[in-house]
């Protein structure tokens, strides 16, 4: 191996990368924007329900009920109905999120000492979303419950309860942007890594250099390596950017240890990059490389337990997300930034993305040749 010749490629791979201004913004800038908007938009926290009230009953028992919802302030009544007719209108145009109706008899019943039933709407059609909702009305409702039950009976009341004592280890305050940033992170490392490398060679063949590639005495490893190079480096540095803006914007604790974040990241991109190499080197067009790139980020995507948890699948897909590095390397970065766990812990995972990344940058060594066909 010859390292002036991988020298020179590294070097002359720079100048192209950097010489077009605007890619200059796209490597640096688009990162720093993307984890921006992302973390806000990834959010699973329940801040704001917009409710359509339908109160036929007028009394003093409904207006607690209500009042019980308003004090939350997660529950915002928008609309004040007087019809039912009118709440199918509001789901169906998405003005609401639910809606409640509250009976003529409801105070009638709950004096008796009775249930008194209150219909709860909820549009469904984000289902997590709903269950959210319905958990947090379920809550309000159960308050109620209790305060009236105070009310009716005054006298004391002694029995055996159970006290529990929650805590919340690792997020304790339940914020989704601690689970989620941290998996915008290694998307967007995954991301550009693999965009960048699958058109690396596809560059050569339509700029014309590759035939002045062909006829040096690079060998292929060495073309492999100093097409490679330039993109390990870029991608830590946009590593290295996108964690500080996690740590001060978003206020994402990093418990665990910077050194073992960024080897882990290394192994990562061995996949990453080897898949994009693989792409470059099937691929004719710029078109084509940039489809099939897509194609393998979607399924890594979905596979990798960023947004849905694997557990949940069905086994045959779980045994295919084996395949899949983003899976093993969510689980460094999240265990790495939120528990602050160490090589000890995460070494099966640093293994797995070891092993996949030998073999599939192997195999991209292995399929490229020096030749324009």
């Amino acid at each position: 191996m010859n390292r002036l010749r991988i020298r020179e490629l590294v070097r002359k791979e720079f100048i192209q990368l950097f010489r077009d201004p605007r890619n200059r913004i796209l490597l640096f800038a688009a990162p720093l924007i993307q984890i921006l908007v992302f973390g806000y938009v990834v959010n699973y926290d329940i801040r704001n329900i917009r409710v359509a009230l339908l109160d036929y009953s007028q009394t003093q028992e409904s207006r607690s009920l209500i009042d019980d919802f308003a004090g939350s302030n997660i529950f915002h009544f928008t609309h004040h109905l007087t019809d039912d007719k009118q709440i199918t209108e509001l789901l169906l145009e998405g003005k609401v999120d639910m809606a409640i109706q509250i009976n003529p008899d409801f105070a009638a019943i709950i004096r008796k000492g009775q249930t008194a039933p209150v219909q709860i709407i909820a549009d469904g059609s984000m289902s997590n979303m709903a269950a959210m909702r319905i958990a947090y009305t379920s809550s309000v409702l159960d308050k109620f419950n209790r305060k009236t039950l105070r009310e009716l009976y005054p006298r004391q009341m002694n029995y055996g309860k159970i006290d529990a004592r929650i805590r919340t280890w690792y997020n304790p305050n339940l914020d989704s942007q601690h689970f989620f940033v941290p998996g915008i992170v290694s998307f967007l490392v995954m991301l550009t890594s693999l965009l960048l490398t699958s058109i690396a060679i596809i560059r050569e063949k339509e700029t014309g250099t590759m035939e002045q590639l062909i006829v040096t005495p690079l060998k292929s490893y060495e073309f492999i390596l100093g097409k490679t190079i330039p993109y390990i480096i870029v991608a830590l540095v946009q590593m290295t950017a996108v964690v500080i803006f996690a740590i001060l914007w978003f206020e994402i604790p990093l418990r665990g240890s910077i050194l073992l974040l960024f080897f882990s990241t290394f192994l990562f991109l061995l996949s990453t990059l080897g898949i994009g190499l693989f792409i470059s080197t099937i691929s004719s067009t710029r078109q084509q490389a940039m489809m099939t790139t897509f194609f393998f980020i979607m399924p890594f995507l979905m596979l990798s337990g960023f947004i849905f948890p694997i557990a949940n699948m069905p086994q045959f897909v779980q045994w295919l997300t084996y395949l899949n590095p983003l899976r093993f390397f969510l689980v460094i970065v999240r265990g790495i930034f939120l528990k602050g766990v160490g090589l000890e812990i995460l070494w099966p995972q640093c293994v797995a993305l070891a092993i996949l990344g030998i073999i599939v940058f192997s195999g991209a060594i292995s399929l490229f040749k020096k030749r324009l066909d």
